[in-house]
């Protein structure tokens, strides 16, 4: 047996950045200037607060891109629509994850982290529209992907109902020492669906 069977991890590439069109877009989040005070203000807002419990100060907001870019198991991300920021996002490589060994992973499943910025900008059918955009984009730039999953918190309601419209589809439940999760999956086809 091969190494790359015997770690199968080892073997596949970081998260990719998904393949978007107009009007949204992805961007690599850098840990410092703009980025870095846009990631920290919205950090710091309740409605993402709630639910991330992130609201560091700036200087471990850089620690946290800057770790993320070192590495290959997350990918940070800013989104913006028509040229104007909307999310930031966390794209991760699920066998690099605490979820890894929570289902019946594939080496090259991808989950998201989503935080929608302004609460302006919040319940108006806007995350349901990124979170399908994200799925597909995922999906485009990593042909080897059948998955992408996500664990928002089973009492985030909203975050729930935007990830079912976006055809992320239940999967169980899975419990961190912070929260219960809804594991939800958008898969590639309905074959993709774990089992």
């Amino acid at each position: 047996m091969t190494s790359a069977h015997q770690h199968p991890a080892t073997t596949v590439p970081g998260p990719p950045l998904p393949l978007l069109s107009a009007p949204w877009s992805a961007r690599v989040a850098r840990p410092e200037g703009a980025d870095l005070d846009l990631v920290h203000g919205w950090m710091r807002s309740p409605h993402i607060d709630a639910f991330w419990h992130q609201a560091w100060p700036r200087e471990r907001w850089y620690e946290e891109i800057a770790g993320h870019l070192a590495g290959d198991a997350i990918l940070p991300l800013l989104i913006d629509l028509d040229g104007r920021p909307l999310a930031y996002v966390e794209v991760y490589r699920v066998a690099r994850d605490r979820l890894a060994g929570h289902y019946a992973e594939l080496p090259h499943d991808l989950g998201v982290h989503i935080a929608i910025g302004d609460a302006d900008r919040t319940g108006r059918g806007l995350g349901r529209t990124l979170l399908r955009v994200l799925a597909r984009g995922l999906l485009a730039a990593d042909p080897a992907c059948v998955r992408v999953v996500a664990e928002p918190d089973v009492t985030n309601v909203p975050s729930l109902r935007a990830f079912g419209a976006a055809g992320f589809r239940p999967a169980g439940e899975v419990t961190f020492p912070e929260k219960t999760a809804a594991l939800l999956v958008h898969p590639r086809t309905e074959e993709d669906m774990p089992r």
